[in-house]
């Protein structure tokens, strides 16, 4: 990879005082960068571009930036960094006759700016909103982009930075239950707009069907937490753990499941729960399916932490049951979530699936049916029981032959 050699070539400059180095990640999940960057003992100051306001095409991209803020060298391969001394380093440029201002984005006057009702205003407004850090801000980002959005639906760029505000603010504790599938609702429609994108795709591939070829996303998280662990550090926490579709190794492709596990509650005569213990969320990737193509879909349930809800974790896990379609294919018909090592917790637990679509489905709505059981707590020290969640996953069959979809 690029930064273990940018290190490598760099660490004795950076000790000298000849250069800084700072790194900008374009992921969803910026923390996932730090902790490859401790697992790879590499302190260099990291900013997180997750809505992509650099405009990137492809990653990694290096640049080499004068101490007057002029880029000198762009797009340098991996073999630089063993000359950047010679061809950078120790070159001396001119000092610009004027250097623009270093001035942080000035809210109020973008803000102001949005009177005009144009697209390129309320982006700009959404991008400095974004950047600002103060508290509530991505309701507003999302608010200034969806603005865009509808006065310029053809741009790709609004629709990318929209769909990754929407992730943000679902992993933050301000979420809505629809937000991971407005997101990529929003990636998927940005990748249609500019399929050439290196970073929408992959942002979109990041939650979907496995991949028939060789590229895992987060499966390294696994080895460098480890090898943090075996120095005696503490691994850095992740505010949202990579699902399955991050992690899973890559195979050939959707696996139908044949032989179906015996159903828990066939005859449905456990208690419901409809959302006073445990919520449900449900997100597929893509958000809609053509006949024969295949979707992830993906099944999270919370604690209600306003009722101090929480999971028993003394007894069985979470357990799940899919009664798909007629005609349609599940890779798997039931799994279970294990427990935490906690005797009590309220984090999320997810569920992922593969189901791919009849090749003679008409287009339109349709349900995936299922549902969990699971025990939950009321309040602290209060009762526990066993509950059935009934879910029905929403999806849309498109009318697109999957032959022209690229």
């Amino acid at each position: 990879m690029d930064v273990p050699v940018w290190h490598a070539g760099l660490e004795q400059l950076e000790k000298d005082g000849k250069v800084a180095v700072v790194a900008i990640v374009e992921e969803q999940h910026p923390d996932r960068a730090r902790l490859f960057l401790q697992w790879k003992q590499i302190d260099w100051p990291t900013l997180a571009d997750p809505l992509d306001l650099l405009n990137l095409e492809t990653v990694p991209l290096t640049l080499a930036i004068d101490e007057y803020g002029i880029v000198r060298f762009s797009e340098l391969p991996m073999s630089a960094a063993k000359t950047i001394e010679q061809t950078f380093v120790n070159q001396t440029y001119p000092k610009p006759a004027a250097l623009p201002p270093a001035d942080t984005p000035d809210l109020s006057a973008l803000r102001a700016a949005t009177t005009r009702n144009t697209a390129d205003a309320w982006r700009a407004y959404g991008d400095a909103l974004s950047v600002s850090g103060t508290a509530g801000t991505w309701d507003a980002v999302i608010g200034a982009y969806q603005h865009a959005a509808q006065l310029e639906p053809g741009a790709g760029a609004t629709q990318f930075r929209l769909g990754s505000a929407f992730r943000t603010r679902y992993d933050s504790p301000a979420r809505r239950p629809t937000d991971f599938q407005d997101a990529e609702r929003h990636w998927a429609q940005a990748l249609a707009i500019d399929p050439n994108r290196y970073i929408w795709r992959r942002r979109v591939q990041q939650y979907g069907p496995h991949l028939p070829t060789p590229e895992p996303f987060f499966d390294w998280i696994r080895d460098a937490r480890a090898q943090i662990a075996s120095r005696g550090e503490t691994p850095l926490a992740l505010a949202a753990e990579p699902g399955d579709s991050e992690y899973a190794t890559p195979g050939a492709g959707f696996v139908a499941a044949n032989v179906p596990a015996t159903e828990p509650d066939p005859r449905g005569r456990i208690r419901r729960d409809r959302g006073e213990f445990v919520s449900v969320e449900t997100a597929a990737v893509p958000s809609t399916v053509s006949p024969g193509d295949t979707v992830r879909v993906h099944m999270t349930f919370r604690p209600n932490v306003r009722t101090k809800a929480h999971w028993n974790n003394e007894v069985d896990p979470l357990v799940y049951w899919l009664r798909p379609p007629r005609a349609w294919k599940v890779d798997r018909r039931s799994g279970a979530v294990p427990n935490a090592p906690t005797a009590v917790s309220q984090e999320a637990r997810t569920v992922e699936f593969e189901v791919t679509a009849p090749e003679t489905q008409a287009p339109g709505a349709i349900a995936i049916p299922g549902y969990a059981l699971y025990y939950v707590c009321e309040d602290v020290n209060g009762v526990c029981m066993y509950r059935r969640r009934d879910v029905n996953v929403p999806l849309e069959v498109t009318a697109t032959p999957k032959e022209t979809k690229r």
